[in-house]
């Protein structure tokens, strides 16, 4: 994993720890959150302040994240933002935290400024050791104050000058004043200066868990289901009342993507060239094909992929085949093909459809189609490193390479040009282009590749 690290590609972006101030404050949460502390003097926090070095020094990846549920949370700065959350185990963890910074960064610009705040991702379950579970969380409340319970402090001080001001003996309340004087030397004049974090509550919407197995939950659709790595725990549950489907069940995936209008083909996609995304996925098989070969492709040129192709032959993989079939109808050269639910391309040939979801089925369609590197690194990181680790060294080097060129260089024109738009912002035209527009009458009148098969 070394070289994804000197690359950014794993742990980038997270927030360095440095002076014993910073130190000092994390560790007053700390011990509030879990009763523990740090003897480090540096480390670095992700978005909800886990730090992977103390997660080594205490021996325990989820110090802030217990059963994984109900994540606590360490913000030191309100650029945590920016960082990426590791150790995940709900999909809506990151959005949630993200929402809540933003909505209240000049209030934890003020708050953080001499203090930490420490939170946690609060709901009604506390244990998910049976799938029924998962479905039992309604809404994450955001619960947040300062080690030295400022914001608490703040609202009661509130509560008191209301009180003597709208109170007809509170001149005479030596014990009213009092409090209020000594809440004030604590928290500053909150009639001038607010300390308050805006309560806020989210509705808990489709997600991804890391529960077992890795699980996506599709509860708020037309047609609910269950893609998960562990079926027949689900099928198992009678507290669960939605189809549960399995990784290995192809058919029934692509009928309920079909079904809530979750994906939508490359080809039929607005403002994207489908050409170039199709020959990128091809060129990704290829380097499989290869690695399962033993050929070194470090530094491997699209000459030298196409080499690979020629010495395959006949033994070309099925996926290549396939996308190379789409690929020249999209080139106007080429009959259109018929790609069932079965063949090994078929996932490959979509993205997600615009919506809230939309990431959320990215992130399915790359454990999918696991072989688009670049799709599973930038929808499903957790995957990624799993898979990374048992890939040759020559492979490891080539994708780290080329995620660096490629991906590294713009992020946010990388997302726009192979996913669309941000969630809620469908019809607004991609800030990057790709440019040529596919054929899109035949697929508008059958479909893209015909109903999926039952």
């Amino acid at each position: 994993m070394r070289r994804l690290i000197e690359k950014g590609l794993m742990f980038g972006g997270l927030v360095s720890v440095d002076s014993p101030a910073l130190v000092e404050r994390y560790n007053r949460a700390l011990r509030q959150l879990t009763g523990k502390t740090t003897g480090l003097d540096s480390f670095h926090i992700d978005l909800s302040g886990y730090s992977p070095e103390i997660g080594d020094e205490l021996g325990d990846i989820r110090y802030l994240n217990a059963n994984g549920v109900n994540r606590q949370f360490i913000l030191l700065s309100s650029e945590q933002k920016h960082a990426p959350l590791l150790n995940m185990s709900f999909s809506t963890s990151r959005p949630i935290l993200v929402q809540f910074i933003e909505a209240n960064e000049s209030e934890l610009f003020a708050l953080t400024a001499r203090d930490a705040v420490a939170g946690e991702l609060a709901n009604s379950v506390f244990d998910v050791s049976r799938p029924a579970r998962l479905f039992d969380i309604r809404r994450i409340t955001i619960e947040a104050d300062t080690t030295g319970s400022h914001v608490a402090d703040a609202r009661k001080l509130a509560d008191k000058v209301q009180e003597f001001r709208t109170r007809q003996d509170a001149w005479w309340d030596d014990v009213l004043i009092a409090e209020m004087i000594g809440l004030a030397k604590h928290t500053g004049d909150v009639t001038r200066h607010p300390v308050a974090l805006k309560q806020m509550v989210f509705e808990h919407g489709n997600f991804w868990t890391s529960h077992f197995g890795g699980s996506y939950v599709f509860h708020k659709v037309k047609r609910p289901f269950v893609l998960t790595a562990s079926p027949d725990a689900f099928t198992s549950d009678d507290g669960v009342r939605v189809p549960a489907l399995g990784l290995d069940q192809p058919n029934a995936i692509a009928r309920a993507l079909e079904e809530n209008g979750l994906v939508e083909p490359i080809v039929k996609a607005r403002n994207v060239d489908a050409a170039a995304i199709l020959r990128q996925k091809m060129d990704f098989i290829l380097i499989d094909a290869a690695a399962t070969l033993e050929i070194d492709m470090a530094d491997a040129t699209r000459s030298d992929l196409r080499a690979v192709a020629r010495r395959l032959g006949a033994a070309l993989p099925d996926a290549f085949t396939g996308l190379g079939d789409l690929l020249r109808w999209v080139e106007g050269g080429g009959t259109w093909p018929r790609i069932t639910s079965e063949h090994p391309a078929y996932f490959y040939t979509f993205r997600a459809a615009p919506g809230a979801d939309r990431d959320l089925v990215n992130m399915l369609l790359a454990e999918l189609a696991p072989l688009d590197v670049r799709q599973l690194f930038i929808c499903h990181k957790e995957l990624f490193y799993r898979l990374y680790a048992t890939w040759s060294d020559a492979r490891r080097q080539y994708v780290a390479d080329f995620l660096e060129r490629e991906y590294q260089v713009d992020k946010a024109g990388t997302r726009a040009a192979l996913f669309g738009d941000e969630p809620g912002m469908e019809d607004v035209v991609p800030a990057a282009t790709l440019g040529a527009k596919p054929r899109v009458g035949q697929i508008r009148r059958v479909g893209p590749w015909g109903s999926a098969r039952s």
